[in-house]
């Protein structure tokens, strides 16, 4: 059997993918992670997103308990608003790494697809152990290994005529929680079993994406399948990047449109602009890591919907592809970024 990539509705040909964002969310629920805002701006964080209050909840997005839901109604109406504009601009598939523990919501990343003719891939896996009830915190790695196979074989608990096709987001923080442990060593298991893709969360230290390798090939797992994300907040010096992606995994850049002065989830981080994102792009390209490159937003606030005054889902297509020319990236480089590696990565046999 030839290798085909799992969307939500059903198989199709790695070649009708087209230009795919690997990590993007389209219905999830973020209020766990609430974040104090600073005293002196609290009033600017009590009401609904306006043009009064838009700037500085760019600033500090967590701490505005309403742009953190992202399942309500406003926010699925934009989102379809914004899946035909990246359909209309060029866009073919979007992969949804809302996991459990984000409360995702399968019959709506089906409507999405049904709706914007964009083809939507939906993972399985745990979110990290922070946002787990303790029902879910008490699994043991094997019931962990039986959801996963049967969410990418038979159908997901919470929608069974919809499959998932891939692992992910796999979520730790730093230091990993051993319920994290857990899910990465089920992840491994699984994947070594079926040879899907996967996509891991890591926490915000640079020695996280290690361990997290290394527990997920100790269980057998192939890193050649494997990306790890939000490389952009993780390691801040090219050369870190560069040690690690010799390890094999795809090197995900995908906090694109995210430009604050203070990262209130790590404030001794500095967040890149996204020009430095493309020059740790480009250094990789230079070091001959062109295929292990992916790039995206991980959209799951509001503030960064169009509708709510944000950049929306097409701005790698219409901002960040243009500039990457001027810096010298090719058409086909460009190509091989946003269509070729996604396709390697999500293609496999089904089993």
């Amino acid at each position: 059997m030839s290798s085909k990539v799992q969307t939500v509705l059903g198989l199709i040909s790695p070649e009708e993918l087209g230009i795919t964002l690997t990590h993007e969310h389209f219905s999830m629920d973020f209020q766990q992670l609430y974040v104090e805002p600073p005293e002196q701006l609290k009033s600017f964080f009590e009401n609904k997103i306006s043009l009064e209050n838009v700037g500085f909840i760019k600033q500090y997005p967590y701490s505005s308990k309403y742009n953190c839901i992202f399942n309500d109604a406003e926010t699925h109406a934009a989102v379809l608003h914004e899946m035909k504009l990246y359909k209309e601009f060029g866009g073919g598939t979007v992969v949804e790494n809302s996991s459990h523990g984000l409360q995702r919501n399968m019959k709506f990343l089906r409507e999405v697809s049904e709706r914007t003719g964009i083809h939507v891939i939906a993972g399985t896996g745990h979110y990290i152990y922070f946002v787990q009830p303790p029902s879910v915190l008490a699994l043991s790695k094997e019931e962990m290994c039986s959801l996963m196979v049967n969410e990418l074989t038979t159908g997901c608990v919470d929608q069974p005529d919809v499959k998932c096709g891939f692992i992910g987001e796999v979520g730790s923080g730093w230091p990993l929680h051993e319920f994290e442990k857990r899910a990465i060593i089920a992840t491994g298991e699984v994947q070594a079993q079926l040879g899907c893709p996967v996509s891991f969360h890591p926490g915000r230290h640079p020695e996280a994406p290690f361990e997290i390798i290394r527990l997920f090939q100790e269980a057998g797992g192939d890193v050649k399948k494997t990306v790890m994300s939000h490389l952009d907040r993780t390691m801040s010096k090219n050369e870190e990047i560069l040690e690690f992606s010799n390890l094999g995994t795809y090197c995900q850049f995908d906090l694109f449109g995210t430009e604050c002065s203070l990262y209130q989830m790590s404030l001794s981080t500095d967040m890149p602009s996204d020009a430095q994102r493309m020059d740790k792009v480009i250094s990789l390209i230079e070091a001959g890591k062109e295929d292990r490159i992916l790039i995206a937003h991980d959209i799951h606030t509001k503030h960064r919907l169009i509708k709510f005054g944000g950049h929306g889902y097409s701005h790698i297509l219409n901002n960040v592809l243009p500039k990457m020319k001027t810096k010298g990236i090719s058409q086909a480089m460009i190509d091989k970024i946003t269509i070729e590696n996604p396709k390697t990565w999500l293609a496999y046999r089904q089993k």
